[in-house]
This record gives structure tokens, sequence and C-alpha cells, in this order.
């Protein structure tokens, strides 16, 4: 069962101790034997891949890149209903993703001076898509539809496969809905590495993007410290959930958020904070009936193992520890939740009231379910199409307009004793004043 705790009768210590994440797993060889990997896929390309494929998965694939008929068959595969259910997903994604598009930015910054941002696709991206206790259709949706949206014009997917040799089927649809033309059968650090350097196959892209284990995120981190690899979207780390709930809110429905992030990984860490011991009791009955019927409960257990409940005096109490913590996922079981959303400054995503469950931002309400983990929505962002576009500034100038800002870049220059920049301007004023100015 959860731990609890009163938070006024804690001490500092013991309230880090609290919001501590869960150590990560994996040895401390972990970043050579990742280094190792990236190497040798750097230096045998598709050989390489197709060794480190059989020797770490036990399948000896025939090729890397999935065929158009395979993605044919996995849509045979899927029922009528769960290919529905993807389509509908991936339009809400859209509808969402597609409203962060940016827009030309023009300003006149003084007359004769015009400014402009101005954004470009990102030209190769690489989507990593998990496949290991649970795959991940909706990843591919997740990823696939903004890179779609922002433009990108090489979209390439990676996943592990199955131990028939083939990736997931639902995965695949998913791709294919989201409009992800090529997919290779490749999971783990090789992946990245694969999609960072390229290969006789995999091509080589700018960026990488998606969740994964402690090597996948090694492997992510060291292309992106390679200026000869590919940047990363940003570090992940195992699945998070915190609750907020006050004495009104439904017990059921409050365990049941905490279970389904349980179930994501013996890594993962659920919190609750609530106003009321007597939700907590509640909860708590609820977790120990509820957790019997799920069909990962040794996950589930694991998790809970190193999870809370912490009993405030007051909801300004828990969103002040809520914004310490800087959840991925927040959700505010209290009534009038809105009211109290401006006081939230830290969390990858927000779920309001009894009727936003955190899994349909997982799966379908069209949020990003790609956040930041570990506490790096103190710093970062979920995931959204401008993650996969970049900006440029353009400015253009008349000859007033040089004329007008002209000798305050002049002054600028020479007070940073750099005098060629001045002179860049004083001979163009001087051509305009001589008449001599094309």
């Amino acid at each position: 069962m959860l731990k609890r705790y009163v938070w006024n009768d804690l001490s500092s210590e013991i309230r880090d101790a609290v919001l501590a994440r869960p150590e990560p797993g994996g040895d401390a060889s972990l970043a050579a034997s990742v280094a190792a990997i990236i190497e040798r896929v750097r230096r045998g390309g598709d050989a390489a891949l197709l060794a480190l494929t059989e020797e770490l998965d036990g399948i000896a694939l025939p090729s890397l890149e999935v065929t158009d008929a395979e993605f044919d068959e996995a849509a045979e595969r899927l029922t009528g209903e769960q290919r529905r259910a993807i389509r509908l997903a991936a339009d809400n994604i859209e509808a969402f993703h597609e409203a962060q598009l940016p827009r030309r930015l023009v300003v006149d910054t003084a007359p004769g001076v015009r400014c402009e941002r101005v954004s470009r696709p990102i030209e190769r991206v690489g989507l990593y898509v998990p496949a290991g206790s649970a795959p991940l259709p909706s990843t591919a949706l997740m990823l696939g539809v903004p890179a779609r949206l922002a433009g990108c014009p090489t979209r390439i997917m990676c996943s592990p496969v199955q131990a028939d040799g083939r990736v997931d089927a639902a995965v695949l649809h998913a791709a294919r809905i989201s409009g992800i033309p090529r997919v290779f059968r490749l999971g783990g650090a090789q992946a990245i590495a694969a999609m960072a350097y390229g290969t006789e196959s995999v091509p080589k892209v700018d960026k990488v993007f998606g969740p994964g284990n402690a090597w996948v995120t090694e492997a992510k981190s060291q292309v992106d410290r390679d200026p000869r690899g590919a940047a990363r979207d940003y570090p992940a780390g195992p699945s998070e959930v915190l609750v907020i709930a006050d004495e009104l809110a439904r017990a059921d429905f409050v365990a049941a958020d905490l279970l389904s992030q349980a179930e994501h990984g013996g890594d993962s860490q659920v919190l609750l904070l609530t106003t009321s011991e007597r939700q907590a009791d509640a909860v708590s009955e609820q977790i120990a009936i509820q957790k019997k019927t799920l069909s990962r409960l040794a996950i589930v257990d694991e998790a809970l193992g190193h999870s809370s409940i912490v009993v405030v005096d007051d909801l300004d109490t828990a969103l002040a520890i809520s914004n310490r913590y800087a959840p991925e996922h927040l959700i505010l079981q209290v009534a009038d939740p809105r009211r109290w959303l401006p006081e939230v400054r830290a969390a990858g995503s927000v779920f309001l009231g009894p009727w936003a469950p955190e899994s349909v931002g997982d799966y379908c309400s069209g949020t990003n379910h790609v956040l930041p983990t570990a506490g790096y929505a103190h710093r970062y962002s979920s995931l959204g199409v401008t993650d996969f576009l970049r900006s440029m500034t353009v400015q253009e100038l008349t000859r007033a307009g040089l004329r007008g800002i002209g000798p305050i870049a002049e002054t600028l220059a020479m007070l940073e004793g750099l005098d060629a920049h001045a002179e860049a301007v004083r001979a163009r004023l001087a051509a305009i004043d001589e008449g001599t100015a094309p």
C-alpha cells in the first residue's frame, strides 16, 4: 500500500525524501555500453544493426525496413473498432496540434525598419516508438502527426520487433495514419544510433524524438552531444502522476488515476495530495480493491512501493508542493478546478475535474503525451508542433530606415570596440549622403 504522511509533521529532510523520484535503474557501465553500441553502428551500418538485433533480441531479421505489404497486413490484423479508435485519436491530435502552427510575425520596429520571424520545418526527423512490455501505438500518433503538420520532409520511425520478427500491428497502423512513410524494425540504443548517424538503409536525421528505456535515453543524450549526431527532444524518465484531491473528490476515480500510471512500470511514481484524512482512507481502500483485477499487478505493486499519500492543510499547500515536484501529469480533483489552474507553475499536462482522466491525454483528447518527467517540467514543455520547426529572423531596411537607426548601431559597435561593425554602417550612411547608393 502507499505510504501515508502528514505534511506538517515532516522535517525538511523527510519532505525531500517523499518527493524524491526512484533511483534510475541500470548498472554503472550503462554509458560505456551504449557508447560501444553507437560506435559499432556508426562503423558497421546495416550489418551491425542486424547482428545487434540477433544478439540482444534473439531475432534474425531478413531486412530492416517494413514493407508496404506489412503495413497492409498490420491493418488487416486489427479490428474495425481498433482502426476507428486510432483514426479518431489521430483526428483529435491533429486538430489540437494544427492550431499550434506559428503565424508569420512581421513588425516595423521603426520607420523603414521591418523585422520578421519565419519558421521552417526540421528537414529530417527520427521518431522512436517503444514496444517493450506494452507496444505504444499512441506514441506513433503523438510523434507522427505533429511531424507531418510541421512539414518535415523526411520522417522515419524505429520500433522494436516482437518475438515473431514483426513490428506491432497497431504501431504500424498508427504510423501509417499519422503520415510516417518509412518504419524500421529497430529498438534500443542501436535504433537511436542508426537514425543519428545513418546507415545504408536508415536515413540520417537531424533530431530524434520519443520515449524509451534507460538505454534509449542514454543513447539520445550521447548523440545529442556529438556534433556529427542528432539533437534530441528532451530528457525522459519513468512516468509519473500527482493527484490533488479535496474531500469531495470521488475516491474510486482518484484511485483509478493513480493505478493507471503505476502500471506503466515498476519505476513509475504516483502521489496523492489531499486535504482530507477521510479521503486518504477511502483512496487507499479503493486502490486495494481495484488493483486486484489488474493484469500488471506485479508492476503496479512495485510502483506503489515508492509512492505516497500526503495529507495537507489546504489546497494552497498542495499546489505549492506540486509546483516543487513539477509532475509529468497533474490531476486536479477538486471543486472548481479551473480556479486553481493559474496557481499551477510547473507540470507537463494538467487534467481538470472528475471527467478528465489522465488516460484521455495519453490517447485521444488531442494533447501530446510526450511530456517532461523527473522534474524537467520546471524547464521543458510538452511536445508540440514547434519542436519540429526551426525559426529564423529577417530584417529589411530602407535608406531612411538605416539613416534612422544606423547611428545607434555605430555608437554601440564602438562601445564594444568593434570598429569593423561600425564601419559596415558608416560606409552605407556615407553612400546615402554622397548620393552614390545603388
